[in-house]
């Protein structure tokens, strides 16, 4: 009877996360990807990887060490 119970009340909340999420309000693709697009064109003069910086230093990704050979 104890494992009823609890398998009545994992139903429960499962049915209530379900409810939770199916009311969450969700965006059109094509409009995320619209903005996406967007944010892309607006930030894409301050891409390191568009642009490369002029100062070596500048750029986040470049590589922080060298491997040498002896």
């Amino acid at each position: 009877m104890m494992d009823q119970m609890s398998s009545h009340q994992q139903l429960r909340v499962l049915v209530e996360q379900l409810q939770r999420e199916a009311n969450i309000e969700r965006m059109k693709t094509s409009e995320a990807i619209n903005n996406l697009k967007e944010y892309v064109r607006e930030h894409q003069k301050d891409d390191y990887l568009c642009h490369p910086a002029r100062n070596p230093r500048a750029n986040p990704f470049r590589e922080k060490s060298f491997c040498h050979i002896l």
